[in-house]
């Protein structure tokens, strides 16, 4: 079976987006920033989706709330 990558984050910019995949990155899940270059490409434009961030979809729910969690502090 193999495993599909899912977006588990959007975000208004690369910066942010880096810093949630080196926060997962430190749990030790492995993670990608995708559509940074369009974002940047285009910033301001509301039709440009922001950099999203994407896992595996086994590890999808921990990742979450690993994010949810840094999120409320």
């Amino acid at each position: 079976m193999s495993d599909r990558l899912v977006t588990i984050a959007r975000f208004p910019d690369y910066i942010e987006a880096e810093l949630a995949r080196q926060k997962l990155e430190d749990f030790g899940i492995k993670s990608v920033v995708t559509g940074q270059n369009a974002s940047n490409m285009y910033i301001g434009l509301s039709a440009v989706a922001g950099p999203e961030l994407q896992v595996f979809e086994s590890v999808s729910e921990e990742a979450t709330k690993i994010l949810e969690a840094e999120e409320r502090q």
